[in-house]
């Protein structure tokens, strides 16, 4: 049925949707504006967005200090540098 109709537009003045019932002028009825006076459409490209942060899962268990350790290293910088002063 659409075929019959011809090519589907819609006007780039009032946005109305229309046929051009075949003719070779595509002429917009709401508002009389010729089809082929669109101001030619710029596309720029989108900039590209970042990939997403990957999440860090860790496994069961593995919260807080692993088994046998007993002070960071920091820690044990502070408790040489006490025995220094001493």
């Amino acid at each position: 049925m659409d075929k019959d109709l011809g090519t589907k537009h819609v006007c780039f003045k009032c946005k109305a949707k229309f046929y051009d019932l075949k003719k070779p002028t595509a002429i917009c009825p709401k508002c009389g504006a010729d089809q082929r006076d669109m101001p030619p459409v710029v596309v720029t490209k989108a900039p590209k967005k970042a990939p997403a942060p990957v999440k860090v899962v860790e496994p069961e268990g593995a919260e807080g200090d692993a088994p046998g350790v007993e002070a960071d290293a920091d820690d044990a910088e502070e408790e040489v540098e006490d025995d220094d002063e001493a």
